[in-house]
């Protein structure tokens, strides 16, 4: 196993183990989802949290949003192997509300450092959440599909695949996103 690897793996493992915090987004889930992939990927995919099938597995994108991500992904000429996948927050909202500033805050630390072990060329926020940790000055509406560069990061904003199954009119939008990921590698 190689040194980012392990690095990652470490990342996980604390994730995974840290409770209790006292944090109630912490404490009520099921499993903290750390994020898998490729320690070496060129592209890091942050979504916002996990939602009901990530919190039991412990996986990130498993449900229906996941499988239309792996579509996104081989539209883009990728594969999960190939990424990194992960969330802003770790554990799933009580809920499924949105999380708040202090749990993103608390959060933060663990998605750094996974930027920092990956060192990606670019990172796709997958929605609006995800957006606004990155670049809180744009709107998903405005950025999605085109490379902006931010704080001395590439970003590819992208709406999160859970929009297209409930608006299917951005499902046609989120493939030529991905298509201009693919051509933008």
């Amino acid at each position: 196993m190689n040194d980012r690897q392990a690095l990652l793996d470490a990342i996980a493992a604390d994730i995974r183990d840290h409770v209790p915090c006292g944090f109630e987004i912490c404490e009520r889930a099921t499993r903290l989802v750390p994020g898998e992939g490729a320690a070496e990927a060129r592209v890091v995919l942050v979504g916002e949290a996990p939602g009901a099938g990530e919190d039991r597995s412990g996986r990130p994108f498993v449900g229906p949003a996941g499988k239309l991500l792996d579509q996104l992904l081989e539209a883009a000429g990728l594969r999960r192997e190939d990424v990194f996948i992960t969330n802003v927050v770790k554990a799933r909202p009580p809920g499924n509300r949105d999380p708040r500033a202090d749990e993103v805050a608390h959060h933060l630390p663990w998605l750094e450092a996974q930027l920092d072990v990956v060192r990606p060329r670019v990172i796709v926020p997958l929605g609006r959440h995800a957006l606004a940790r990155f670049a809180p000055e744009l709107k998903i509406s405005e950025a999605h599909g085109r490379a902006v560069e931010q704080d001395g990061r590439t970003l590819f904003p992208m709406y999160h695949p859970a929009a297209a199954l409930h608006a299917q009119r951005l499902r046609e939008t989120l493939f030529d996103d991905a298509r201009a990921l693919g051509e933008m590698l």
